[in-house]
């Protein structure tokens, strides 16, 4: 390995930016976002989105408490070894457990790989309105239950590293207070 090869994998920082909120709050679309302007600015990042995990990770799992946790174990699993290496991850997923968001956070804790908590905290009546999914829809006509946030809880982060009102800014705006505190960390 030459000198020059070691140094940049040294310059590489890898971190877990993990945006969690109700259905249709912007998660997924500040993520997109984010994830275009740290390409653009040479970063290795992927993007872990809850509806692709839940295809092809967790496919057979269903919405209860236990399978909501072992989902976001999984998916807490692959973003810290993508991390590790020195990724930028984004995360846009619900994860509506305190307690799930904690492990995941102390799996990273624990390996040392940076952990950054966003909380995309949009009310739940914007959210509906949104209804990117239709999900609000179909739960208000009773063909589904067990939504995150009207008939099932969510538990808000007490102490997120980052909260966003998406409902009062910019989709760019709010990229842009991720990649802020990206950079105020030094991950950048």
């Amino acid at each position: 390995m030459t000198t020059n090869q070691t140094s940049l994998e040294n310059d590489v920082t890898g971190a877990t930016i993990w945006l969690t909120g109700l259905p249709s709050a912007g998660k997924t679309t500040i993520a997109y976002e984010l994830a275009g302007r740290l390409r653009a600015e040479g970063h290795r990042v992927e993007l872990l989105d809850g509806d692709e995990i839940r295809e092809f990770l967790s496919a057979g799992l269903g919405f209860t408490r236990e399978d909501r946790h072992t989902n976001v174990q999984r998916i807490g699993f692959v973003a810290e070894l993508l991390a590790s290496n020195g990724v930028k991850v984004l995360v846009p997923v619900i994860a509506p457990y305190a307690d799930s968001r904690e492990a995941v956070r102390k799996r990273h804790q624990s390996e040392g790989t940076p952990y950054v908590e966003v909380h995309v905290a949009t009310p739940v009546e914007v959210c509906s309105e949104r209804d990117v999914k239709g999900l609000y829809a179909k739960q208000a006509a009773g063909e589904i239950s067990g939504l995150t946030g009207v008939d099932d809880p969510y538990e808000e982060p007490e102490t997120p590293d980052l909260r966003i009102e998406s409902q009062n800014q910019t989709v760019r705006e709010s990229a842009d207070a991720v990649h802020a505190l990206l950079a105020e960390r030094g991950l950048l």
